[in-house]
């Protein structure tokens, strides 16, 4: 499995829902495993990248699934979430994302979040959180519309990691 990073164009897409969630992914090279094995290997990526949160798109899979593994909480698996309510209260806090490595930059977000989904096993669940739980919900499901945390920041902010990202490629 492998991470795409910033640049490939499946970040940039909205990723499809799931049809089937007691079957596992419809993308023809994922076809073979459940979401189950899915998941688990998206938390091994996550574990081996140090991050806490990584959506389908970002390892080539287009369809609507997320993984987050926060200190303090179990792991969960989001198949097929939405948003149901997010608070008005916002809050600063510094994101980075497996996709875009080495950046990192201030991104306001609602403090709280809804969310319904489908786990790894096809049961629906509903959560309703916040802090960095709801942070990571909020930034995987942004990876599911194909928008990347620099997307959330100001356009100086972004020149600037992108002029990094650039000057990385060339090196």
């Amino acid at each position: 499995m492998e991470i795409l990073t910033f640049g490939n164009d499946i970040l940039r897409q909205k990723a499809v829902p799931v049809t089937n969630v007691c079957a596992g992914p419809s993308s023809p090279s994922w076809n073979t495993m459940s979401w189950v094995q899915t998941a688990q290997k998206m938390f091994d990526e996550i574990r081996d990248g140090k991050g806490v949160g990584l959506a389908g798109p970002q390892i080539g899979l287009a369809e609507r699934i997320f993984v987050v593994s926060v200190s303090g909480d179990v792991p969960r698996v989001f198949i097929n979430p939405s948003i149901i309510e997010t608070s008005e209260k916002t809050v600063k806090y510094e994101e980075g994302c497996l996709s875009v490595p080495g950046m990192w930059a201030d991104v306001i977000r609602p403090e709280t979040v809804k969310v319904q989904a489908w786990n790894e096993k096809g049961r629906p669940f509903t959560i309703e959180t916040g802090g960095i739980l709801a942070r990571v919900i909020l930034h995987e499901y942004d990876h599911l519309e194909g928008i990347l945390f620099i997307d959330r920041i100001s356009e100086p902010k972004r020149k600037k990691i992108l002029d990094k990202i650039a000057k990385k490629a060339k090196a």
